[in-house]
C-alpha cells in the first residue's frame, strides 16, 4: 500500500497536517494541541458514548483503500449511536499505522475521515496514533447527545411487543462475498452496502417515540435480536420469511436451492448496520420498518424459515 508521495511526518507534524482540520473549530478540542479535551454540554441532555475498532483482515479486506477504511470506521460507530436514538457530535480517534503504510495512504485515510465527520456533523476532539508491525487497526470513540433518560437501551422489551427491523437485511454479508469473488454483484449495490454502510441516524425521532429496546445490526440480525432478548429477559421469535430484502439479495435468494439455509445466512451474516428494535403491538409501524417477529415470555430466540422452526446456531458473529 505504500508508494511515492508526501514526505512522512513525525507524530506531531501528522496531527498538525492531517487531523487538526477535523476538529471543525470545536473550542474544547484546543486545536489538538493539548493532552485532553473539554466536551461541550447541552442543557437537558445526556452524553451517550460508544467505541468500536476495526482490524485489517477481520473487519475490512487486506489492502482496502484507506479512505474507505476511515469512512467505515466512522459509520460503524455512528450506527451504535443511531440505535440509541442519539445525535452524534464528537469523536476521539486511535490509529495503529502498519509500518509499510506510506504518507500518501495516511493522507487518504485522513481525507476519508474528514469527509464523513463533516457529513455527519462530528468534530474530532483528540486521540492517538502509533506505528505497528501488525495489521492496520483503527478505533473511534464516538459521542452523541440524547434527551435526559431517553436513550433507547437493549433492555426494555416486553412480552407482546413486536420485533421490527429497518431497511434491508443481508446486503452486508452478500457484499463481503462479492468482494471475495464468491458471488456476482453486477450493479455493485451489495459491495457498496458492505464498504459504506449508512448509519440510521434518520430514525432517531421514531425510536424515541416507539422503541422499548433497540440495537444496531452489526453482528447479525439474529445475534443482535438475541442481545435484546438477553438484556430484557424475554424470548424473541423471528420469522425469516419476513426479512426485508434489497433487489440484489432477493435475486441471490431466488437462485438458492436450500431456502431455509439461505435465509439463515442473510439473517446471521452481519454488517448491515440497520436497527432492530421492539415496540408495543398497539403502536403504528413507522415508515421504513418491517415487522419480523414478536416478543414472548421465556428466553433466547426462536427462529422460523420457510414456515418451519430451525436451529439458528450463534446467529451471527461471536467475539472471542
Amino acid at each position: 500500500m505504500s508508494g511515492p508521495g508526501p514526505e512522512r511526518l513525525d507524530e506531531f507534524g501528522e496531527i498538525e497536517r492531517l487531523f487538526r482540520p477535523l476538529t471543525r473549530g470545536a473550542p474544547g478540542a484546543f486545536g489538538l494541541k493539548d493532552d485532553a479535551a473539554v466536551l461541550p454540554s447541552r442543557k437537558g441532555h445526556e452524553v451517550v458514548v460508544t467505541k468500536d475498532a476495526i482490524v485489517e483482515g477481520v473487519h475490512f479486506p487486506v489492502g482496502e483503500a484507506p479512505d474507505l477504511v476511515a469512512r467505515k470506521l466512522v459509520r460503524v460507530n455512528l450506527s451504535d449511536l443511531a440505535a440509541k436514538a442519539a445525535e452524534p457530535f464528537a469523536a476521539f480517534l486511535f490509529v495503529a499505522w502498519p509500518n509499510g503504510l506510506g504518507a500518501r495512504e495516511r493522507e487518504r485515510f485522513a481525507m476519508g475521515l474528514a469527509a464523513d465527520l463533516e457529513a455527519y456533523g462530528v468534530s474530532l476532539m483528540g486521540g492517538d496514533t502509533v506505528s505497528t508491525p501488525g495489521p492496520f487497526t483503527a478505533s473511534l470513540t464516538a459521542m452523541g447527545w440524547v434527551p435526559e433518560r431517553r436513550m433507547v437501551r437493549r433492555s426494555g422489551a416486553r412480552p407482546g411487543d413486536r420485533l421490527l427491523v429497518s431497511g434491508t437485511i443481508g446486503d452486508g454479508t452478500l457484499g463481503l462475498a462479492a468482494v471475495r469473488g464468491e458471488i456476482s454483484d453486477t450493479e455493485g449495490e451489495l459491495v457498496y452496502r458492505y464498504r459504506l454502510p449508512e448509519p440510521r441516524l434518520d430514525l432517531r425521532d421514531q425510536l424515541r417515540r416507539i422503541a422499548t429496546s433497540a440495537a444496531d445490526v452489526s453482528d447479525g440480525l439474529i445475534a443482535d435480536a438475541r442481545h435484546l432478548a438477553e438484556a430484557s429477559e424475554v424470548r424473541v421469535a423471528i420469522d425469516l420469511d419476513k426479512l426485508p430484502l434489497s433487489r440484489g439479495a432477493a435475486t441471490w435468494l431466488e437462485q438458492q436451492a436450500d431456502i431455509p439455509a439461505a435465509l439463515l445466512r442473510l439473517g446471521s451474516g452481519g454488517d448491515d448496520y440497520e436497527v432492530v428494535c421492539t415496540a408495543p403491538s398497539g403502536v403504528r409501524r413507522p415508515a421504513g420498518f418491517t415487522v419480523i417477529g414478536e416478543v414472548q415470555e421465556g428466553e433466547g430466540v426462536e427462529v422460523r424459515a420457510a414456515g418451519a422452526l430451525i436451529d439458528p446456531g450463534p446467529g451471527g458473529w461471536r467475539h472471542t
